[in-house]
């Protein structure tokens, strides 16, 4: 099937609205003190109607992330990563989808820009990358497991778990070495403006060499499939923000053709764009949503780091 005809033939499924999932987002501007280190802290609800299952979605490509449930804990898979049953649920930067089925909970999360990395782990970010798991017993993202008492108390109310979460950062946060280098290298890859590697090491000021090194430290992946990846993932956000949209109209400029586009549509989300059209998306398609009209950028691969001052 042509790559233009996904949403024509292969429809997703409609939704009584009475029984669709209903997700509450409500997105938190970190405190100035960690510019340039997160992509947001967000608190979600997700509530089911009566008597429904649990509900099955797929997030795209991300940076890292922490994410604390209060309810239902997600069971959750990346590549041959798996997590269930688990309140901290942790990710490192992945170039590939997070399968995951939840029940009704509540849900706070951190977005880790490349200088959050930095800032907040200081370890090598490559060998976490595609990587779910418990973060209150892996020795990376343990450090973060105090979190979840103030995050899922249910008596807590949003203010006082916020509050806690800033404090939280503050007292793990410590200064990086690489932080001009990593923000310039992070605004020329969201910019759109660079296709090549060349490119970017020359946007950055930077030699090659040491582009590879920066990218693959806080970033976690080498600089071309960084390329790579924001290519893809300005189509498929500009898919799943226009529900009439064909692939066709979604595929970014960069793209030679539309082989081109489902050979790397199947490598990052392991399936075809057609496939991927028909299924249904009860979270991720309301959160993009919610994102992009409060936030003012549907996914976080996308949001553009502060200067540095």
């Amino acid at each position: 099937m042509p790559v233009g005809e996904g949403r024509d033939k292969q429809t997703r499924r409609e939704r009584d609205p009475a029984q669709a999932p209903r997700l509450t987002a409500e997105f938190r501007e970190p405190p100035e003190a960690f510019a340039g280190c997160f992509t947001t802290f967000y608190h979600l609800t997700l509530d089911l109607p009566e008597g429904a299952g649990p509900v099955t979605d797929y997030l795209q490509p991300e940076w890292a992330n922490i994410r604390f449930f209060c309810g239902h804990p997600p069971d959750a898979e990346i590549a041959g990563s798996r997590v269930s049953g688990a309140r901290f649920v942790a990710t490192g930067a992945s170039s590939l989808p997070c399968r995951f089925t939840l029940g009704p909970t509540q849900m706070w999360g951190v977005g880790f820009l490349p200088l959050g990395w930095a800032r907040f782990f200081g370890t090598d970010a490559s060998p976490l990358t595609n990587l779910i798991c418990d973060g209150a017993t892996h020795p990376v993202f343990s450090r973060f497991a105090g979190l979840a008492e103030a995050l899922c108390d249910p008596g807590a109310s949003i203010e006082e778990q916020y509050d806690a979460l800033v404090a939280g950062m503050a007292a793990a946060m410590r200064p990086g070495r690489d932080d001009a280098r990593i923000a310039r290298v992070h605004a020329a890859l969201v910019s759109g403006a660079v296709a090549s590697v060349a490119e970017l090491a020359e946007t950055c000021a930077m030699s090659t060499r040491t582009l590879e090194r920066i990218c693959t430290r806080h970033f976690g992946f080498a600089p071309k499939l960084l390329l790579r990846r924001q290519r893809f993932m300005r189509s498929l956000t500009a898919f799943m923000l226009q529900p009439a949209a064909r692939w066709t109209k979604a595929m970014d400029a960069d793209y030679h053709d539309q082989a081109q586009f489902t050979r790397e549509f199947r490598e990052f989300m392991t399936m075809n764009p057609t496939e991927y059209a028909a299924l249904d998306h009860p979270i991720l398609t309301s959160f993009m949503e919610a994102r992009a009209r409060i936030w003012g950028s549907p996914a976080q691969t996308l949001d553009r780091p502060p200067p540095l001052r």
